[in-house]
């Protein structure tokens, strides 16, 4: 008798990144109108709007690349361990950076978190690569805007450090 039905580890790891996604929010819905709307930002900085719906689509990615790893690997067991543990830690960072830079309004220790967060989602596209292409492909995105939002809070902290 199956007890957990074969679609709910896909389900499962698909949305877990949401998981941090959805708590950071309610520190950032709260930030902004108050802290982050007062802060000097460059001219290209992307309109508040456009973060939840890229970050939502970027978790559903990466949560589907984890996905992938896992069933090629044969689920959790010794051969995961490293392509999936800089998975989690790479999800534990970037859950990290809400609270830090929006809920702390730490700026400077925001940024060295996004180029750990940045760091560790090389790492594990790196490992995933030799284990299935399509999952490290779709770390893709996720690279590329891990570097535009490092760049946004590198300006952000240089042209507002002396706000609090």
């Amino acid at each position: 008798m199956e007890v957990v039905p074969a679609w709910a580890p896909a389900v499962g790891f698909t949305l877990l990144p949401h998981a941090g996604g959805f708590l950071g929010s309610n520190i950032t819905k709260r930030e902004i109108p108050t802290w982050y709307e007062t802060l000097q930002k460059p001219s290209w900085c992307p309109p508040n709007w456009v973060f939840a719906p890229v970050w939502g689509t970027l978790y559903t990615s990466m949560g589907y690349g984890s996905y992938l790893v896992w069933k090629e690997l044969g689920g959790f067991n010794e051969k995961s361990v490293v392509p999936l543990g800089l998975y989690a830690g790479n999800l534990a960072l970037n859950w990290a950076w809400t609270p830090i830079f929006f809920g702390a309004h730490k700026m400077g220790w925001g940024l060295v978190t996004l180029l750990l967060t940045t760091a560790t989602a090389t790492a594990t596209t790196a490992s995933w690569y030799n284990i299935n292409k399509t999952a490290a492909y779709l770390m893709v995105p996720y690279l590329a805007w891990l570097s535009l939002a490092s760049a946004l809070n590198y300006r952000i902290w240089k042209d507002n450090r002396n706000k609090q």
